[in-house]
């Protein structure tokens, strides 16, 4: 184990979350949907809103926090911090850097948080509508690689071709997101279950994605609060224990002219080992995971980078059946995830990993005491959680 860790030496004590809207049906204002899901957080977490001094985003949020403080009636905040860039890579990131506030003693009560309005303020899946281009764009948008499906469609083929990985993996993804939403009310596809013709007969996006390797497009806000160990003993009994947060890529990572030496990657082959390094855990303590999917085939690259299985067994391990809780052995986005939750940017399936944790799941997997949350694969910078029980501490 490193010498350099937060595992035992901070928890979660409180998650919330607005209710989640297709994008543009929000009846709330961005800014008051990351105040709802903040006051949610508080309220799991039994704690006074006051008691709360330190703010972490990512992706550029709107939501300053001075401006949180201010509306929530803090009398005084100790620690801003923004997740440089990346997108969705931040979303374990920003916990991750509420961790290490705690622990430095920057600040005693963190907020992780992220708030979207894609109806107020423009769809991500979506190219630019602007009329001149500059910089890496220009490399790009002329030969009509425009959006993120196109960008990311093409890494997966080059996976495809290099190791043999089958275009099913991607359809067992999509169909284990969709067969957890139907048991989870929060969910935007609940009581939209997908079956396996639906999903071969679906229109293409970008070969090789098709619509339900896409992921949703919504508004909505969560939250998720961290404090140190000894003090979350005192407000909850269920806290949960951050064992390990790492971030980061590889050489040329995200490289935007898409000339990366390793192109078929998610980012996450040099962070992994060092998430398990700190953590103290292996793949094989690994009991349940959330893969953000921006798209499926990033989940497949994920899963293989984090050891999970391999490029030979990944055709084997990443069937529907063998991806879905509780009988599952390698659960995956028990929640629905991006795919069929929502897309919080991936805070969302942060919160389902601490819900696995807690034994609060809708998609419970029995006795689970690790899991792993990773956050936005592809990307220049991907990051990565691991969540432990009581009991995984040791």
């Amino acid at each position: 184990m490193s010498e350099h860790t937060i595992r035992g030496e901070v928890a979660v004590v409180g998650i919330g979350e607005t209710t989640y809207y297709k994008r543009g049906q929000s009846p709330d204002p961005e800014f008051k949907l990351v105040l709802r899901a903040i006051l949610a957080a508080a309220a799991d977490a039994g704690i006074p809103v006051p008691t709360i001094d330190g703010f972490c985003s990512y992706s550029n949020d709107r939501n300053m926090p001075a401006r949180l403080a201010n509306a929530l009636g803090l009398p005084e905040l100790r620690y801003s911090v923004m997740q440089w860039g990346s997108g969705g890579g931040g979303a374990a990131a920003a916990i991750g850097n509420a961790c290490a506030a705690v622990v430095a003693g920057y600040a005693e009560c963190v907020v992780a948080y992220r708030g979207l309005a894609q109806g107020q303020f423009g769809r991500f899946g979506a190219g630019a509508r602007v009329p001149t281009i500059s910089g890496p764009p220009a490399f790009t948008v002329p030969y009509g690689v425009m959006s993120p499906a196109q960008m990311y469609a093409m890494r997966t083929t080059r996976l495809f071709h290099e190791h043999g990985i089958s275009p099913d993996t991607l359809k067992a993804v999509a169909l284990a997101a969709y067969h957890h939403a139907q048991a989870n009310p929060r969910a935007v596809m609940h009581g939209r279950p997908l079956d396996e013709a639906t999903y071969d007969e679906s229109r293409w996006i970008t070969e090789p994605f098709r619509l339900y390797d896409c992921c949703l497009e919504n508004d909505g806000a969560a939250a998720v609060i961290v404090m140190s160990a000894e003090r979350a003993r005192d407000v909850t009994d269920a806290p949960v224990y951050p064992l390990a947060v790492q971030q980061g890529g590889e050489y040329r990572s995200g490289a935007t002219v898409h000339n990366q030496p390793d192109y078929a990657t998610s980012s996450f082959k040099t962070t992994a080992p060092r998430l398990y390094a700190q953590a103290g855990v292996t793949p094989g303590d690994v009991d349940v995971v959330q893969s953000y999917e921006n798209f499926t085939g990033a989940v497949v690259m994920s899963l293989i980078e984090h050891g999970l299985c391999t490029y030979e067994s990944a055709n084997e391990v990443l069937t529907a059946d063998n991806l879905i809780a509780p009988s599952g052995g390698l659960p995956l986005n028990t929640s629905g995830g991006n795919l069929a939750e929502c897309y919080m940017h991936g805070l969302g399936l942060q919160i389902e990993a601490i819900r696995q944790i807690r034994g609060t799941s809708t998609n419970q997997v029995p006795g689970a005491r690790v899991a792993l949350a990773n956050a936005g694969p592809m990307v220049e910078v991907a990051s990565t959680a691991l969540y432990g029980s009581e009991e995984a501490l040791g």
